[in-house]
Formats: structure tokens, sequence, C-alpha cells
């Protein structure tokens, strides 16, 4: 019988950055994440959290707390990369591992900045960089899980070169499924218009791991008539807790407990940048929310 796990994550804080001043204490996060009812957590960007895997555990220790995933980029597209990437990639997986999580999600770095709108390259790959990219993700989750016995989820995310639907799936085609599965988020395929459903049915063995989100498709529409980068979207608050958005989380829920999989399933909210009394009060609300969707797998211990 499925397990899903449910967690939350820094970004549901409004935290985008290892360091920003408008960002939430670590301490204060760690603290609220715990009183709205999650026991699993993410680390968020790499530097928010402390580092020092000892100190990591006991800061989640003293409060009942657990680590599902740590989290970087990619851009392994690019010629010459892979010696940058696999720098933040071990950093990450190594503090990942130290503190107990078994999971890293990586997610391809945006064409476009999401703050300012300035285009970074192209946002089609070649061919020759769309074979780069896979090789070269299958090489990372090879090594990430050979070195740190951690394994690579990767993300789908808006204005990057894997977001579409046709390109989650020809990335799912194009990579080995012994060393790269899928984070499945929500929230990020309904954004580029995206089927979660189709991707769960067509694809049940990729599914390794869950960011559950949603998205107000009117802002959606508005972003993709306007060109809106992601980040002035977020702005706009694209991101909505749930029921209040798309994709409905009761049935997707369901199809991922009919596959027969431990995993868990990280509720997100994109917030950056927000006041600090916004995030619990939606956390807490999220979680009443999930714990009454009737999807027996859930678990949030």
């Amino acid at each position: 019988m499925s397990v899903i796990r449910v967690g939350s994550a820094p970004v549901s804080w409004g935290v985008w950055f290892g360091a920003d001043p408008r960002q939430v204490p670590y301490g204060r996060f760690l603290d609220e994440v715990s009183a709205a009812g999650y026991r699993w957590i993410e680390l968020g960007p790499f530097g928010y959290l402390p580092t020092d895997p000892q100190r990591l555990r006991d800061e989640l220790g003293a409060r009942d707390l657990l680590l599902s995933a740590g989290t970087v980029f990619e851009r392994l597209h690019q010629p010459g990369s892979w010696d940058a990437v696999w720098d933040a990639v071990r950093r990450v997986a190594a503090l990942t591992a130290g503190a107990g999580g078994r999971q890293v999600v990586v997610i391809p770095e945006m064409w476009r900045d999401p703050a300012t709108g300035t285009v970074r390259e192209d946002s089609h790959l070649t061919p020759e960089q769309w074979r780069a990219k896979m090789s070269g993700v299958d090489r990372l989750g090879r090594a990430m899980f050979e070195e740190f016995g951690v394994s690579l989820r990767y993300h789908p995310h808006a204005d990057s070169h894997v977001g579409r639907q046709d390109e989650v799936v020809r990335f799912l085609e194009d990579t080995d499924p012994r060393f790269v599965n899928l984070c499945l988020d929500t929230g990020h395929i309904s954004y580029c218009g995206g089927d979660n459903l189709a991707i769960i049915g067509d694809h049940p063995d990729r599914i390794g791991y869950l960011h559950l989100k949603q998205v107000d498709p009117a802002i959606v529409a508005k972003a993709a008539e306007q060109d809106l980068t992601f980040g002035e979207a977020v702005m706009l608050g694209v991101m909505v807790e749930p029921p209040r958005g798309v994709p409905e989380l009761p049935p997707l829920l369901a199809a991922v407990e009919k596959l027969d999989v431990d995993l868990f399933a990280i509720v997100e909210q994109d917030l950056y940048p927000c006041a600090g009394d916004v995030p619990l009060p939606i956390a807490a609300r999220t979680q009443k929310y999930l714990s009454g969707c009737g999807v027996p797998a859930l678990r949030f211990d």
C-alpha cells in the first residue's frame, strides 16, 4: 500500500535565497513549520538552514523535524558546466545525507532572470544542448547515488528548458530511470499548461517525489498574455493555497496512492517576498485541508 509522507519547505515561508533580509530567520521557519503540523522539511536554498550536518540535525531534532531532501539547480546543457554544477550538487548532497535525507531535488536553471526578466539564453535548446543536458543529468544522478547514497528527483520548472508537458515527457524518455526520476511539481506543471494526471498515468514508474502546489488560472493566463516572468507571476499571487487553484489535489493524490509507492509530498507555495506573519496560517490551513482530503495514504508523521 502506498505511503505519501506530507511535509513543507522554506519556500512556503517566502524563502528563495540562502541569505536575504526580507526572509524570515531560519529558527522562526523551523518553529512555525512544526507548529503547523508538519514533521518533514526540505533544505531550501543552500545556506538558509545550517550547513554543518550535526548542527542541522540538532536544530531539526529540537523540533521533532526530519529532512526529506535537498534542492539545487543545474545548467548541464552549457559547455564546460560540469565542474561548477557538481561542486554545488556535492555540497547539497553531502549536507542532505549528513542530516538524514536520501533525495536531492534538481531543478533546471531558468533561461531568463525571474526578477529582472533579463533573457540569459534562448528559451529552446538545440539538439546538441538537449543531449548534453540529458547525459549530464544521468551522470549527475549516478554520481550522487554512488558518492552520497542520495537519489536524484528532477523538478520541471517554469521559464526553464524542462517545463512544458512535451519537454517533461521527452526528459523522461531520454534519461536513465535507474538514476533519474521525477519530482512532480503540480503547480509548475499546471503553470506551463500541462496535465499532472496524464504524467502520473503515462509514467507511473518515474514518479519519485511530489511538490504539492496550486496556481490561480486567471493569473497564469495573464502571465502568458503579458509574457511575465515567473517571478512577476509569483508577486501577483499566482501560487495559491488549496483548494483555491488548480490542479485539484484529491484526485491527483488518489492517483498517486494507486501506484503502490512510498514517497514524499512536500507542500510548497511560492510567496517571495512576503510579510513574516503570512506563512504560518496558510501552512496550518493547508495541513488541515490535506488531512481532510480522504486519501488514506497521506501521513503527517
